[in-house]
């Protein structure tokens, strides 16, 4: 049982001591109490096993909004355990590095406990019901950042997941092209395994469906001219065409960004390793002039866009 000491509010604190008081499996979180952040017991009968300063917490009140972005200032972090428990010293020594952590992403967690299970029931693919769907889940997400492009894709029945680094930055990065390499690997992946059974595809890019849509129904004759990722789009096209005329359904499946799904978090960490990842695809250059800019002291580049334009 593990407790957050500060969240509970007196009457609840004080109902709560005498079943600590008999048991000794509790896990006691707490900031100092004591005066100038100097420790001070919360009951008689614990015991300090861990203390730092890290960025472990989540922002107030994220359950309101559902982030699971952790705060970004440090905040010191007291473990206390029963004076009759015994805990090991790697179970401390784990302890010590969690909360001395400094990643500001929190571990998506996919346990079998019934808070666990009735939290994910909850979320919103849980209340789509694509726990239960008897096919394959997959969830993408893409990553943009410092000037470095990732794609990744966790696939729920297999708890696995798959990672890349797009190419072709220099050409201008984009957070649309990442969602876009992502979805492809999913399909990818699918097509690799030879996985013949219906297939749901989760991505929270509005971006990835508007621009699969062009490509749906009849009488339309869309074009990859002026795509700016038309390399992505056309590998994504070819492998739902190859699905759609093999008889295999294709369920794309739009879900709200960064609010606690376990799915589109897990893709997400994905992703963000796709940036390391020195699997590097869609990489081959295109005819796009390129332009340069310095603002502020900083450089840019980018293809022919309305940024650009409004530089002219």
């Amino acid at each position: 049982m593990v407790i957050n000491w500060p969240g509970l509010n007196d009457k609840e604190k004080t109902e709560l001591i005498p079943t600590l008081s008999s048991t000794d499996n509790w896990i006691l979180l707490t900031y100092p109490l004591g005066a100038k952040t100097k420790s001070q017991p919360p009951l008689a009968e614990s015991q300090r096993v861990a203390r730092a300063e890290g960025k472990c917490s989540r922002h107030k009140g994220w359950w309101r909004e559902g982030k699971d972005e952790l705060a970004s200032h440090s905040m010191t972090t007291e473990v206390w355990t029963s004076t009759r428990g015994r805990i090991s010293e790697a179970t401390r020594t784990a302890l010590q590095e969690a909360l001395e952590e400094d990643n500001r992403k929190d571990t998506p967690s996919f346990g079998s406990e019934d808070l666990e299970e009735i939290h994910r029931s909850g979320t919103e693919a849980g209340l789509l019901g694509i726990y239960n769907f008897p096919g394959s889940v997959y969830a993408t997400d893409g990553s943009n950042d410092r000037g470095v492009m990732g794609a990744g894709f966790f696939k729920f029945d297999e708890h696995r997941g798959g990672c890349c680094q797009l190419g072709r930055g220099i050409k201008g990065n984009s957070s649309n092209r990442a969602e876009l390499g992502a979805a492809c690997l999913a399909l990818e992946d699918s097509k690799r395994q030879q996985d013949r059974r219906p297939v749901i595809l989760l991505s929270d890019s509005a971006w990835f469906f508007s621009s699969s849509q062009k490509w749906t129904g009849e009488g339309k004759s869309p074009s990859m001219h002026g795509n700016p990722d038309a390399d992505i789009m056309r590998d994504i096209v070819q492998l739902l065409r190859e699905r759609i005329d093999q008889g295999l359904f294709t369920i794309l499946i739009k879900i709200k960004a960064h609010r606690g799904d376990p799915l589109n978090e897990q893709a997400d960490r994905w992703a963000d390793e796709g940036r390391q990842s020195e699997n590097i695809r869609w990489s081959l250059p295109t005819n796009r002039p390129i332009f340069y800019w310095t603002d502020k002291d900083t450089t840019h580049r980018s293809p022919m866009n309305p940024t650009v334009k409004k530089k002219n």
